[in-house]
């Protein structure tokens, strides 16, 4: 029994890609803390975590669910457990309900603003992955539904809507946005074989690394803007500097002829970025 469980844990942790939260949850307490004006409290840190936690866990099993006719068929997502059938649909439409119930306990725990904004926030982790059969947009959409973290722990901390948390969100939709045009470069056949939409699918491999290109250089530009917004300190700028090398770096590896390090580009160079920049811009708060 306890070994069941064990694995039925791994599975889910599987099947949200737990690692792949550190893209987005160093945003998330980019947020926190630069709502904060430092350490937030151990109150707002631990709700606002439960809530990343929930929000991406119930995320990333709608897009398991709303696919999973096509992971069958997909050789790049044979993998997953819910193919392998080491989680149920069952399981998984449990494991969401338990995840939204999360969520806006959380939210309650946090302020009034954060229950007001509860549904537009579950509207746009249930939906967004639908878009992929209508529009290459869908790139922007994945997004979209990343750029509720940093805002929405802003959101936790102050109980108050403001244009600092807003232009925050927007770097970190057009951060994911662009890596995630990246990487469906390499599912352009899947993708036109199977009348799935993307940028790769709609205008080209050559185009789409372009256009992943421009959407990080709006990143660096919005943070910048951010920098100067709060007037912070050299780190934030060091940390700055050092991301957009990242970012370059990235798009040095990829290359519309070769595509084979697009997984050393989206993991491992995208992780020490938001990671790297939020250890920067943390340590501006106090320099």
């Amino acid at each position: 029994m306890a070994l069941t469980l064990v694995n039925k844990v791994a599975a889910l942790l599987e099947n949200v890609r737990i690692e792949q939260s550190l893209f987005t949850l160093p945003f998330a307490y980019l947020g926190m803390v630069l709502a904060s004006h430092g350490v937030p409290t151990l109150h707002n840190f631990l709700w606002i975590t439960v809530a990343m936690v929930a929000a991406r866990t119930y995320g990333m099993n709608m897009n398991r669910l709303v696919d999973y006719k096509y992971d069958v068929i997909n050789p790049t997502t044979m993998d997953r457990p819910m193919v392998q059938g080491r989680l149920g649909f069952r399981e998984v439409v449990a494991i969401n309900a338990a995840a939204i119930g999360v969520l806006l306990l959380a939210a309650w725990q946090l302020n009034p603003l954060c229950v007001t904004l509860f549904p537009i926030a579950v509207v746009i982790l249930t939906f967004f992955t639908f878009l992929k059969r209508f529009t290459w947009a869908y790139n922007f959409t994945i997004g979209v539904s990343g750029s509720g973290a940093p805002m929405g722990a802003w959101f936790g901390v102050t109980g108050q809507l403001a244009w600092e948390p807003v232009v925050l969100g927007l770097a970190v939709l057009f951060w994911m946005s662009g890596f995630d045009i990246m990487r469906d470069c390499q599912s352009v056949e899947f993708d036109l074989a199977h009348g799935l939409k993307s940028v790769p699918e709609s205008f080209g491999v050559p185009t789409a690394l372009v256009l992943s290109a421009l959407c990080h250089v709006v990143v660096v530009a919005l943070l910048a803007a951010l920098g100067m917004r709060l007037a912070l300190s050299w780190p934030y700028w060091t940390g700055l500097t050092l991301a957009a090398a990242l970012l370059a770096y990235e798009h040095f590896l990829v290359k519309p002829d070769n595509l084979s390090r697009i997984n050393v580009a989206f993991f491992n160079v995208n992780v020490i970025m938001s990671i790297g920049f939020f250890l920067f811009a943390f340590g501006s708060l106090y320099i």
